[in-house]
């Protein structure tokens, strides 16, 4: 009996055994550039299998996978790889292998093989990185025991089993494409990996593999709600689409629903907790992200006091799980991340009387684009450099395609174009964080202590933008 593909790329096709060939021997050639149990190895690779290898190989060795964007410039590279200390790298892009010898996926490995280890669960697995409001990405830690917590909950909250069938086209290196390929892998769902999200290559691999569970971030549902043909694809197979990343737009899902029957879900999670509640799969209430999934605890504390609050009032979410990070890196930003245990999400919402978690809002300032979290400082910094900016301000602002857009107030000492601001921060940073628009103003708020009032300049700006 010919064992069944669990991962599809193209017109390829793996198996388990394949998988399990290849990452042996992607783990004796990194084992011969020098990697060893407790190594930190970077990974920055666009969709492809042999992303998936890689983090096989690297897991086998008892090394710590560095996920690095493939949206990142240089000088993000350079950050993350100087604050985890990451001393090998694997991948396919060109900025990593400048700034370090990277075994590539584009180069024929030997044909020998290196057995591949179980970690142990206090082992790092991984570190993924999170934006702060102060300045560049963070690295948040996660061990293999959480993180095979945090798999589970996930596979638990989908309903999840060997019979489904799920498309990747969110970047791996990001907590959700992470989770959902190690989760289908170990449950022996099938994957169909994408290298980008294109709409009418989804629909037809829904049509054709038979695809039970599709994950949509907003410019997912919004392609899906305008497309002028979705009603001449077959998507009977589909158990539900699970909106992922952002608050759900609920006319973008209605409509989709409406034109093809099919149903949704949504769930809410963060880098440094991934699964924290999710939307009953029958019966979801889309106005929610669901209920505290089994296993993690949500509460809800004052802005002011931190005093627990009641069911329908609004505060600051706090959660409680062993699938949480083992902390940042740098450590010192760890504690200010929890209170008592709790993690602090920086999301204002409220319980209801039923456990349904609702999200109004953000206590901190980083701003959510397609799930991508961008921190304001680091932008103003890039914008701070060109001369003609004298002070500046970054906030984001609801949009229905990405969650949020960023947003640049600037104060200018001498004429420049918005356009040429757009394009400094294009140059320096990943594309997902450069402005949408940039508004010129006389003043930047800030207090006494310099600290840049954001609200005020967004409440200030919001007929404008």
């Amino acid at each position: 009996m010919t064992e069944p593909a669990a991962l599809a790329f193209d017109d390829r096709e793996y198996t388990p055994a394949q998988l399990d060939a290849l990452a042996g021997a992607m783990a004796a050639a990194l084992h011969a550039r020098g990697v060893r149990a407790g190594d930190r190895v970077a990974v920055m690779s666009s969709n492809r299998p042999e992303f998936v290898v890689a983090l096989r190989a690297i897991w086998g060795l008892g090394a710590a996978a560095v996920l690095l964007s493939p949206a990142w410039k240089r000088a993000e590279a350079e950050h993350a790889l100087a604050v985890t200390g990451a001393a090998h790298a694997v991948g396919d892009h060109p900025v990593l292998a400048e700034l370090m010898p990277m075994l590539s996926f584009d180069e024929p490995i030997d044909s020998g093989s290196h057995p591949l280890a179980r970690p142990a669960p206090e082992d790092d697995a991984l570190f993924v990185f999170s934006s702060g409001t102060t300045g560049m990405p963070k690295a948040v830690r996660h061990t293999h025991g959480a993180f095979a917590v945090a798999v589970r909950h996930w596979r638990d909250a989908l309903q999840l089993t060997s019979s489904d069938r799920m498309q990747i086209m969110t970047p791996p290196s990001h907590i959700l494409g992470l989770l959902n390929i190690v989760m289908a892998l170990e449950t022996g769902a099938g994957i169909r990996l994408h290298r980008r999200f294109d709409i009418d290559v989804m629909l037809k691999h829904i049509e054709a593999d038979r695809i039970t569970i599709e994950m949509a971030v907003a410019p997912i549902a919004l392609a899906l709600a305008a497309h002028p043909d979705l009603e001449r694809y077959d998507l009977s197979s589909l158990r539900y689409i699970m909106w992922c990343a952002t608050p759900v737009t609920e006319s973008v899902a209605h409509t989709v629903t409406e034109r093809t029957g099919v149903k949704w879900v949504t769930a809410y999670g963060a880098s440094e907790l991934p699964v924290i509640s999710c939307n009953d799969i029958d019966g979801a209430r889309l106005d929610t992200v669901g209920r505290p999934v089994p296993g993690v605890q949500v509460r809800v504390v004052s802005l002011e006091s931190g005093a627990v609050l009641g069911p329908g009032e609004d505060g600051e979410i706090q959660v409680r799980s062993p699938s949480v990070m083992a902390g940042y890196l740098p450590d010192s930003a760890t504690a200010q991340a929890f209170c008592d245990g709790w993690y602090r999400t920086g999301d204002v919402g409220h319980l209801d009387a039923d456990g349904w978690l609702r999200i109004t809002d953000r206590c901190k300032e980083m701003i959510k684009v397609r799930g991508f979290q961008i921190a304001p400082a680091e932008v103003e910094a890039v914008l701070h450099g060109h001369p003609a900016v004298e002070d500046c301000a970054v906030f984001g602002v609801p949009d229905p395609a990405n969650g949020e857009a960023v947003v640049a107030a600037v104060k200018a000492c001498r004429p420049v174009e918005a356009d040429e601001l757009i394009a400094l921060v294009a140059e320096s940073l990943a594309s997902y964080k450069k402005p949408s628009r940039v508004e010129f103003v006389s003043e930047i708020p800030r207090l006494p202590s310099g600290k840049v009032l954001r609200r005020v300049l967004k409440e200030r700006l919001w007929t404008s933008v």
